[in-house]
C-alpha cells in the first residue's frame, strides 16, 4: 500500500448533506464493483452476532456474552480497514488482489489501529460496567430475577424508568464514540499519524459540522439497527455501504 502525504496536521473542512448523498453514492458503487469482498468482511459481523445471540440464548451460555462482544471493538477497526483499503484502491486505480488487501489489514498491527481498537475496548467495558451499575440503582431489590427468562420486570416502573435513563446514557456515549472515530480510522491507515490525532480532528469535524455529522451518525445508528432485525442478514448491504461511504466521506472532509 502506497500512503499518502497530505499536511502533518490535518484540516478539517466544511460539509453538507450533499457530501453525505455523494459519499453513499460512492459507496454503492464501490460495493458494486467489489461486491464478494465487501460480503466477506461484512460476514465477520455476521457471524459475530450469530455468536452472541446464540450466547444470549443457549441455556448456560450467558457468560459467553461478554467475550463474544468485545471480539466486535476488537477486531472491528481492523476489518473496517478491509473496506477503506478497497475504497482507496479503487479510487487510486490500483488492483483489488484479496491477499494485497488482507495484507495491509495485517501489517496495521504494526501501525496506529491497535492503539485505536485498545480505546475502544476499554470504552466498552466501561460502558458494560456503567450498565451494570444503571442496572443495580434502578433493580438492585430485583437482582435474583433471570431477567434472560423473567422479562416483565423491565415493565414495572422502576424497570422502565431504568431503560429510560440507561437508553439516555448509552445515546450519550454511542454519540462521544462516534465524533471520536467518525473518521479516525480511515484517517490512520491513510496517514501516518498517531491516534490521539486522529481522534481529536474527528472530534473537531463533528464539532465545526454538527447538524450533518450527528445526522450522518443517526442514519447509521438506523440502518445498523434495521439490518440487525432478519437474523443480522441485512448487514451483508448496511456494513459494506457504509463502509465504502466512510471512506469517502473522510476523503471529503479532512485535507
Amino acid at each position: 500500500m502506497s500512503v499518502t502525504h497530505p499536511p502533518a496536521v490535518p484540516e478539517v473542512n466544511e460539509v453538507d448533506v450533499s457530501d453525505l448523498r455523494a459519499s453513499l453514492a460512492a459507496g454503492w458503487q464501490d460495493f458494486r464493483r467489489a461486491p464478494l469482498l465487501g460480503l466477506a468482511f461484512s460476514a465477520f459481523y455476521v457471524l459475530g452476532g450469530w455468536l452472541i445471540l446464540w450466547a444470549m440464548t443457549a441455556k448456560g451460555q450467558l457468560w459467553w456474552t461478554l467475550p463474544a462482544g468485545a471480539g466486535f471493538p476488537i477486531l472491528g477497526p481492523f476489518i473496517a480497514c478491509g473496506f477503506y483499503e478497497i475504497s482507496r484502491r479503487l479510487e487510486a486505480g490500483e488492483p483489488l488482489v484479496a491477499g494485497e488487501i488482507f495484507g495491509v489489514i495485517f501489517r496495521q498491527k504494526d501501525r496506529q489501529i491497535p492503539a485505536m481498537a485498545a480505546v475502544i475496548v476499554v470504552y466498552f467495558l466501561f460502558w458494560n460496567f456503567l450498565a451494570h451499575m444503571i442496572f443495580a440503582l434502578f433493580l438492585g431489590n430485583a437482582t435474583m430475577t433471570n431477567v434472560s427468562s423473567s422479562l416483565a420486570v423491565f415493565l414495572t416502573p422502576p424497570g422502565l424508568m431504568m431503560l429510560a435513563f440507561g437508553t439516555l446514557v448509552g445515546a450519550a456515549f454511542a454519540t462521544l464514540l462516534f465524533c471520536l472515530t467518525v473518521v479516525s480510522l480511515p484517517m490512520l491507515l491513510d496517514r501516518e499519524v498517531d491516534f490521539v490525532t486522529a481522534m481529536l480532528t474527528s472530534f473537531a469535524l463533528v464539532r465545526e459540522n454538527p447538524g450533518v455529522m450527528l445526522g450522518w451518525g443517526a442514519l447509521i445508528a438506523v440502518c445498523l439497527f434495521l439490518g440487525m432485525l432478519p437474523g443480522f442478514l441485512g448487514l451483508f448491504l448496511v456494513l459494506p455501504l457504509f463502509g465504502h461511504a466512510s471512506w469517502h466521506l473522510y476523503r471529503r472532509a479532512i485535507t
